[in-house]
């Protein structure tokens, strides 16, 4: 059995424009999902983010509610104190003794007032996070709709076309075995290099049909012989000849 060192350049271009051919397949139907994978994958990172942001304004409003609690049982001790100071009035025996406890009757009001404005500000606060909260989980909401939407695509489509890209994975798998290895490389190589996945292209209309640069009359003359490898000046493609590309068929 001969192997792909003893093929002739020829075929070896032929087994690299088979393999374009077969992959170009598979693209036409990663094409057809289009950039619903990405949106898929966009809206379900979208919404671990949401879930996240939620969580963290759950421990603002724990701290917030956390913060009103001790203000508030400061406010009760001082409070209280103010109770403790009135009732020790009654009992003062000289104005010097009085006016201490008024002083801190006064300190201990200040520190009413301070609490309160903390609480105050504190429920404000607390009212403006959980309306972000609530805002969030409406945006998840939506965010989620939309992702059972996308999903659904993605699914009919992979359905209707898994059968036929498993078969084409499988003969690109087999193509490959049978591309030299330098050429192989080459060709992933390019391959990756263009969006369009294209490696392997013909020679159309006296111009390279990946770039459309015209090709000179000698460099096709040299490329329908068949004897090397011959790349595009302009964008370093594989180039074949018309007759090559209609002669090399994929049956699915």
């Amino acid at each position: 059995m001969a192997t792909v060192k003893d093929f002739s350049f020829e075929e070896k271009l032929a087994a690299v424009l088979a393999l374009q051919k077969i992959d170009s397949k598979i693209d036409e139907i990663q094409t057809m999902k289009g950039e619903l994978p990405m949106e898929v994958k966009d809206l379900e990172d979208e919404i671990e983010g949401l879930k996240v942001r939620i969580n963290n304004i759950d421990a603002e409003i724990n701290n917030i509610n956390s913060f009103i609690e001790t203000k508030t049982e400061a406010k009760k001790e001082a409070q209280a104190l103010i109770k403790k100071y009135e009732k020790q009035q009654d009992n003062v025996k000289n104005n010097r003794e009085f006016e201490a406890i008024n002083k801190e009757m006064e300190m201990q009001e200040l520190e009413v007032k301070l609490n309160e404005k903390h609480i105050k500000d504190a429920t404000y606060e607390q009212k403006e996070r959980m309306n972000a909260r609530i805002k969030t989980e409406e945006k998840m909401k939506d965010v989620e709709d939309a992702l059972t939407v996308k999903r659904k695509e993605l699914e009919k489509i992979t359905e209707e076309t898994e059968k036929e890209e498993k078969v084409l994975s499988e003969k690109s798998n087999q193509a490959k075995e049978k591309v030299d290895a330098r050429l192989l490389t080459a060709y992933e190589r390019i391959r990756g290099s263009y969006r369009n996945g294209l490696a392997v292209v013909p020679i159309h209309r006296d111009s390279c049909g990946g770039c459309f640069n015209v090709i000179p009359p000698q460099r096709q003359s040299e490329i329908r012989q068949h004897k090397k490898v011959i790349v595009c000046e302009h964008c370093g493609r594989i180039l074949v000849d018309s007759d090559l590309n209609d002669k090399v068929n994929i049956k699915l």
